[in-house]
């Protein structure tokens, strides 16, 4: 994985791992990512989520190949 991406994950991780559907509700990471429960991640942990994405998106794009991706 690229170093631009591996701090959001990081940081995404542990976001996830601390919110309320992990630790109260006893629900699965994979759960906790879903839709359904963005009521119980919140907002933070989704705007990571985004961004984390748009990372991985942007190793594949090609465009990016020369300028390398936007560090987190």
């Amino acid at each position: 994985m690229s170093s631009s991406c591996r701090q959001l994950r990081q940081d995404l991780t542990e976001c996830i791992l601390a919110s309320p559907c992990i630790e109260t509700h006893g629900k699965t990471f994979q759960e906790c990512l879903q839709r359904e429960n963005d009521d119980l991640v919140g907002f933070e942990c989704r705007q990571l989520q985004r961004a984390f994405f748009e990372c991985k998106r942007a190793m594949l794009d090609m465009r990016y190949r020369f300028r390398g991706n936007k560090s987190g």
